[in-house]
């Protein structure tokens, strides 16, 4: 589908001219084709913001995003800009991975000087965003929380031995015979000088890791000072050092680094030395830091769920109440004849140490024994030592060696305790030793709460108070209500793609996560001389028109809004409804759509904040719904189709959304989709086409925001031809 008409002469042709409407004049006079004569209704719309009734609303911002490195150039991108639209919100420049790189520092020059070009062009910016799970600096934030080696004196490694051997121990040369065998004579591997250049194995199948330094130390004695070399490694890779030795035994150590091969061999080349080498016994080592610790829990119970342990036993009633498991044992017996049990699929590892956590006080003093059981015949597989039970609350902690296979009970018996038991925090854990630490929840928190204050902080201070308002939070609404608490949950990791994305959420708090943003947000906002009066923060949201679920994710925004301002400190001024969306050819579901954006706006005047279309644009469906039809494909009619469902939203924003609760309108493209683009590639998205001439969806924009159509397209041209 070819179109002629221009845009405005100054976008179109880069000129300085008087007009600010289209000109479709051509220079001379021709029968128009009619695939130029049906856009000539376009000529007949003014500039967008001309269409905005000021007087009943001098505060509604309308606005368009753009790439700010094409808005700073002054070029096409600004003059659409600055002629048509009061705001502009930047696609990309001001998002966290654009100006975070790998290592924290910040680089805000590409904001600062966007501000500079804007405020001077009389443009206000839409803040877009300050907080996100996307575009974020992966690298950066990942490397802030992940487990940290332990640091230590080079003097504090731990020597891990790697191989030894001990000459004592052989009677036959156990190695491969390259020519030469030594011999073994009270105690020691002897070689004679057969002649230049033999060599023979000293140590072969010793286990090493590519990239470690190994130490080789060996006992030895020459019959007069001398030297040999000791090949390390394997024959396609080895490593050599010179070992000097004289008529006194002693220990004599080289170092080999960056080994290159996982299975290592030791072999002596005494090359020219006419003498003998004893050798008492040669150890391979290397050296680690020091490890500690790191628990793996096999059982893990809070009693949060109301779910008791089970057990049995005469009398015995087991219920949880107030978060703790109370056992009641109206009667003593056997303390075997009474227990509360694990029962677990997969058995304890006989041979492993295990650890035993908990929290238990009883209605007396007294003493209980728990330990492992394999069922198959009752067969105890390691008991742990009997712990204290006094009638106020505390942490016990005991140890124990599964000593039988198929162990899959954990037993505690408590016939013998008559009274009254409480157990908290059940823990059955074992320990894996490691050379890092990892962060708890709480120092993660600590830690990316101030990556989060000194990002806000930065922006705050690169804007100095020009901008003032704000995506506060992007898209934290997910489509899924894990909980079952009536409303979805927000983004995280369980629902989302954490390899792609960082979800603050899962580190700070579904709460925590946007009240650390709006305090912080306003405090630099007024430390970097904004007027804390003027600023305003959004919650910005995509299919809050959702037609398919009832528009279940605009009321789930909603309500999480209410909980993070449930402090009565936190403040959210506005949402932000992005609306990327598609006319739909099938009529039901276009009428369903439609209905379910009427649906929005009503839930979102009832929620009595500003209210933001703030991602608007538009694609068109083919009726099986959800396949894009591409911009060359779209007829004359179907924009028509668009430009009128354009006109429809925006004069139901405009009847719905009370005059003091709107903020504005911003289109996400101004022309359409490149094919190569990384969004909704090749769809008819903008109010123009590639090459900024107008299109109808234009005039259904303008007429929206008219209230009224302005000029009609030809009845006699309305259809293609």
């Amino acid at each position: 589908m070819k179109q002629y008409m221009k845009l405005l002469p100054v976008l179109a042709l880069g000129m300085v001219v008087e007009s600010c409407v289209d000109d479709a004049i051509l220079p001379y006079s021709v029968q128009k084709p009619t695939s130029v004569a049906q856009y000539e209704y376009l000529n007949n719309y003014d500039v967008l913001k001309s269409y905005l009734d000021r007087a009943k609303n001098p505060n509604f911002k309308l606005g368009l995003a753009a790439s700010v490195s094409d808005f700073v150039q002054q070029g096409v991108v600004y003059e659409a800009v600055t002629t048509n639209f009061d705001e502009m919100t930047a696609g990309n420049a001001m998002k966290y991975a654009s100006v975070v790189a790998d290592d924290g520092t910040m680089n805000f020059s590409t904001v600062s000087n966007f501000v500079d070009v804007a405020k001077a062009a009389g443009i206000t910016i839409y803040g877009h965003t300050l907080g996100w799970h996307a575009q974020q600096n992966m690298t950066y934030l990942n490397g802030l929380i992940a487990d940290k080696e332990i640091t230590v004196d080079p003097g504090d490694m731990e020597v891990v031995q790697d191989a030894y051997f001990d000459y004592s121990k052989y009677t036959d040369y156990p190695f491969y015979v390259m020519g030469y065998t030594p011999e073994f004579v009270d105690g020691c591997m002897v070689s004679h000088y057969p002649g230049e250049w033999y060599q023979y194995f000293v140590a072969d199948q010793i286990p090493t890791s590519v990239g470690l330094n190994y130490k080789l130390t060996v006992c030895i004695q020459g019959s007069a000072p001398g030297s040999l070399n000791a090949q390390f490694g394997n024959w396609g890779n080895l490593l050599e050092q010179t070992v000097s030795f004289n008529e006194d035994w002693q220990e004599v150590s080289v170092e080999f680094a960056n080994c290159p091969v996982e299975s290592s061999f030791v072999v002596f080349q005494p090359g020219t030395f006419d003498g003998d080498v004893r050798i008492k016994w040669l150890k391979v080592t290397h050296t680690v830091a020091p490890s500690i610790g790191k628990e793996v829990p096999v059982i893990e119970h809070d009693f949060s769920d109301g779910e008791p342990i089970s057990g049995w036993g005469e009398g015995l009633k087991i219920s949880v109440v107030d978060g703790a498991c109370v056992i009641e044992n109206p009667s003593a017996a056997q303390n075997w004849e009474k227990q509360l049990c694990y029962e677990q699929t997969a058995p304890f590892e006989n041979g492993k140490t295990y650890f035993l956590r908990l929290k238990v006080k009883g209605t007396k003093d007294g003493a209980i024994v728990a330990g492992f059981q394999n069922p198959n015949g009752y067969v105890g597989c390691g008991d742990f030592p009997a712990f204290s039970v006094t009638t106020d609350w505390q942490e016990v902690k005991v140890s124990t060696t599964c000593t039988g296979d198929n162990a899959t009970r954990l037993l505690f018996n408590v016939g013998d305790y008559e009274g009254t038991l409480y157990f908290d925090d059940v823990c059955l854990f074992y320990e894996e030793k490691t050379n890092v630490i990892e962060m708890t929840p709480e120092e993660k928190k600590d830690t990316l709460t101030w990556a989060l204050d000194n990002w806000v902080k930065g922006m705050m201070e690169a804007t100095g108070g020009y901008v003032t308002a704000w995506d506060l939070a992007n898209e934290t609404v997910s489509g899924v209500d894990n909980d079952g608490d009536g409303f979805y949950d927000l983004q995280s990791s369980e629902n989302g793609d954490p390899t792609t994305n960082f979800y603050w959420t899962d580190y700070l708090g579904d709460i925590d996560y946007v009240r650390i943003l709006e305090s912080r947000a306003r405090k630099y906002f007024k430390e970097y001389g904004g007027d804390p009066s003027k600023l305003k923060l959004f919650i910005n949201d995509f299919n809050l028109e959702s037609w398919w679920d009832g528009n279940k994710k605009v009321k789930s925004l909603v309500e999480w809004i209410k909980r993070w301002e449930s402090d009565g400190v936190t403040k959210i001024d506005g949402i932000g409804t992005q609306m990327h969306v598609s006319y739909i050819l099938n009529e039901a579901d276009q009428k369903a759509q439609e209905d379910a954006i009427v649906n929005m706006f009503k839930i979102l005047a009832a929620s009595g904040k500003l209210i933001k279309i703030s991602e608007l644009d538009m694609g068109i469906v083919d009726k099986a719904f959800g396949t894009a039809v591409k911009t060359e494909n779209v007829t004359y009619e179907q924009q028509l189709k668009m430009a009128e469902f354009y006109q429809f939203i925006i004069s139901k924003y405009f009847e719905i959304i009370p005059v003091e609760q709107q903020y504005g309108i911003t289109q996400w493209c101004a022309t359409d989709s490149p094919a190569d683009s990384g969004w909704r590639p090749g769809e008819p998205t903008g109010l123009w086409d590639s090459s900024f001439k107008r299109k109808p969806t234009y005039a259904g924009f303008a007429n929206g925001l008219a209230g009224k159509v302005i000029a009609e397209p030809s009845e006699e041209l309305s259809q293609e031809k």
